[in-house]
């Protein structure tokens, strides 16, 4: 018998684009925590978009994004893909993502053909087993209200996502170091697609890498409301093959924040300590005025 529909799979239809034309996709979008589409889903389609479009031999190395407007969770999204360059080892697409005849999101992204090469990566830093730390139902409703930490749970569904300390929103009022942990991977198997991996990890990169800037400031974030923000701009380089069905450590700090914009820089490291993604996130992070 089939199984029964699960947030997994919700998510990986959402991200299976339709194909209009050659290189035209439409998307549907969902609600999230905020009135607008939420960016890693931008992102993760943007990213389909790219990579239908791109010999199956040729693997996403790097990404770089622009948010341009809220996205309407009530509208679909065109997806209109740019053959920038085909070359002999890289390919180079662009992708601009459309909502009632407005672009709301730029991405430019390139994929490579595998190559031996040199190798050295930073270590892997210090951090908890995964399998040690409180799943979201367990740790979600110690520091959100009840009704709020449902809607969490809710739209994060189809990951598996857990802190390493008390994430911004449980230490409200208390600055400390804007570094942060979390470990994740898909609540269910995924199939062996690297590019699904890569779509996957992109979409999930968005949801804590502002969390960093928060703590800084002993701010609680989009959760509790004493802050006001959205991604502007968005850049990732995968470095080395990951299953994101497999424990991901996301180590997030915020080097700086100003003029109503903080940075978020991470790592991403495999569970047997191989770095395979950096990402760089910058946003609008302002204190609501009274």
């Amino acid at each position: 018998m089939p199984h029964a529909p699960t947030a997994l799979d919700a998510l990986l239809d959402l991200l299976d684009l339709e194909r209009i034309e050659r290189d035209i996709f439409r998307g549907e979008s969902r609600s999230a925590l905020v009135p607008r589409v939420f960016g890693g889903q931008v992102a993760a389609q943007a990213l389909v978009a790219a990579g239908r479009t791109v010999p199956e031999d040729r693997a996403a190395h790097s990404l770089h994004a622009y948010f341009l407007r809220p996205g309407d969770p009530g509208a679909p999204i065109v997806y209109t893909v740019d053959r920038i360059r085909d070359g002999r080892s890289f390919t180079t697409r662009r992708v601009v993502a459309v909502q009632h005849g407005q672009p709301i999101f730029h991405l430019s992204a390139s994929f490579q053909t595998y190559e031996e090469g040199l190798d050295h990566q930073a270590a892997m830093p210090a951090a908890p087993d995964p399998e040690s730390l409180p799943t979201p139902a367990e740790m979600l409703p110690r520091h959100l209200p009840r009704a709020v930490a449902d809607r969490l749970i809710e739209a994060r569904a189809a990951v598996d996502l857990r802190y390493a300390d008390v994430p911004p929103w449980g230490s409200v009022g208390e600055p400390r170091e804007p570094r942060s942990q979390v470990w994740f991977r898909t609540n269910g198997k995924l199939a062996d697609d690297p590019l699904l991996h890569v779509v996957l990890a992109t979409y999930v990169s968005d949801m804590t890498l502002l969390d960093s800037v928060l703590l800084a400031h002993g701010r609680g974030g989009w959760a509790v409301g004493d802050v006001v923000g959205a991604s502007l701009d968005h850049a990732m380089w995968f470095h080395r093959p990951f299953r994101a069905d497999e424990w991901l450590l996301y180590d997030q700090e915020s080097p700086t924040a100003s003029g109503g914009r903080g940075l978020g820089q991470a790592r991403i490291y495999t569970q047997d300590g191989r770095l395979a993604i950096s990402v760089i996130q910058e946003g609008v992070v302002r204190v609501p005025r009274d």
